[in-house]
């Protein structure tokens, strides 16, 4: 199939190199050129693991390749993929601010094309959005009616940050929700190489599976923190806890891992525009408003052991290794190293900082208020006191930290007893 994907962010740029990875012939759009530039010189922008050698493989094939002009590539498309940024307002509702200038882009393009196209949203985006904004927009802007002259679909994305390439190749479920029959079964036909657990609905419950599963995914990490921060209390490692609950069928282990707070582009955002969403219906969503604020609260409990061991921390000198918000990514996307940062640096801490991807991005935020670490080793010698906060393979070598105070908000290491080690959570 001839497919346009517009974005080339973290979601559109994995499903657009997926889709070429199995025969499509792929058009990505974006309005940046550097990135454009990237993408065609067979580079990813963003890191994440054999995205780029599906990259240079389809680029060498000729199965995809990369433009800013949306216009030609709608015109040599047949089906579209949205895939922009949603960000949030200061309230936590979805920003549409992109989803309508693409749509508004897309409607002025079908204006002038004969031949049926299929519009699917990939982006996040709150139920009824599909169809009450893309619809309708690209609909007054074409002239054109949805269902008869072009078609309609969203289909969410559950790819893991690190695993996105593993989960698009290997997924666990298809969810397609189609305005028509025909969008439902051009869809079905794209994905059937991937799986044969295609789930297929109404567009607003497809909306709603994505937001429900990453709401639900969410409460159970901030669950399990509070369970932590009991235990703490207790004198119990909830990692022990959790052993036993998560052997549980009806519980399972996944997603119980506590620590120092959820982040990245999904759960914090997605709560709170499903919390927001409750609250213009006149309900108040008080378990997921609970989910938000405990994990608002978490990375603050890595500056309060550092205050335990330490006193108070004006020009105490501490390390950071790991900033983004999980292993196998660059993405500090509502990381908690951000809060943690910006805490040490209140108090008045002299503050280093490494990690193998995210060091950059980082960089952008706080410039010359921290130090950057070339390599874990000398990140580790310039302080006294280590946090661990993002649980890279390459840090778990507890030989690396002797003589050191070690925080670990991840659990990296398994030390228990040792008067230099002290868990978050256990």
């Amino acid at each position: 199939m001839k497919i346009s994907v517009i974005g080339s962010g973290y979601a559109g740029l994995v499903n657009a190199a997926g889709f070429a990875h199995i025969g499509n012939q792929v058009t990505c759009v974006d309005i940046d050129p550097k990135k454009i530039d990237q993408i065609n010189n067979g580079i990813s922008p963003i890191f994440e693991e054999g995205l780029e050698d599906i990259l240079k493989d389809s680029l060498k094939k000729g199965n995809i390749k990369a433009t800013t002009d949306i216009k030609t590539a709608i015109e040599q498309t047949d089906l579209t993929f949205i895939a922009v940024g949603t960000p949030s307002n200061e309230d936590g509702s979805i920003n549409l601010k992109f989803i309508k200038t693409v749509s508004k882009d897309i409607g002025n393009i079908l204006k002038n094309k004969d031949s049926y196209h299929l519009i699917i949203v990939k982006s996040t985006v709150v139920p009824g959005t599909t169809e009450d904004t893309v619809g309708t927009i690209i609909e007054q802007t074409s002239g054109k009616k949805r269902g008869r002259d072009f078609g309609l679909a969203m289909s969410p994305e559950f790819l893991r940050e690190g695993k996105a390439m593993e989960d698009y190749l290997k997924p666990d479920r298809v969810v397609i929700g189609a305005h028509d029959k025909k969008s439902a079964d051009i869809l079905c036909e794209l994905n059937k190489p991937l799986t044969g657990n295609i789930i297929t609905t109404g567009i607003k419950t497809a909306e709603m599976i994505k937001y429900t599963s990453n709401a639900f995914l969410a409460t159970k990490i901030s669950f399990t923190n509070e369970i932590g921060n009991i235990c703490k209390k207790l004198g119990i490692d909830v990692y022990d806890v959790i052993k036993g609950v998560g052997a549980d069928f009806r519980i399972s282990p996944y997603f119980l891992n506590a620590g120092c707070g959820f982040g990245g582009s999904c759960f914090p955002k997605d709560v709170k525009a499903l919390i927001a969403k409750s609250r213009q219906l006149g309900y108040t969503p008080t378990l997921l408003e609970s989910a938000i604020t405990v994990n608002k609260n978490q990375p603050k409990k890595m500056i309060d052991l550092a205050k335990k061991h330490l006193g108070e921390l004006k020009d105490k000198k501490i390390t950071l290794l790991g900033l983004a918000f999980k292993p196998g990514t660059d993405d500090i996307r509502e990381a908690p190293a951000i809060t943690i940062i910006e805490d040490l640096i209140k108090a008045g801490a002299i503050v280093t900082v490494y990690d193998p991807e995210a060091q950059d991005n980082i960089k952008a935020i706080f410039k010359d208020k921290i130090s950057y670490a070339q390599a874990k080793e000398e990140a580790i010698a310039s302080s006294g006191t280590i946090m661990l906060l993002t649980e890279w393979d390459e840090f778990r070598d507890e030989t690396l930290y002797e003589g050191k105070l070690i925080i670990d908000g991840r659990k990296t290491l398994n030390k228990k007893t040792q008067a230099d080690y002290e868990g978050i959570c256990w």
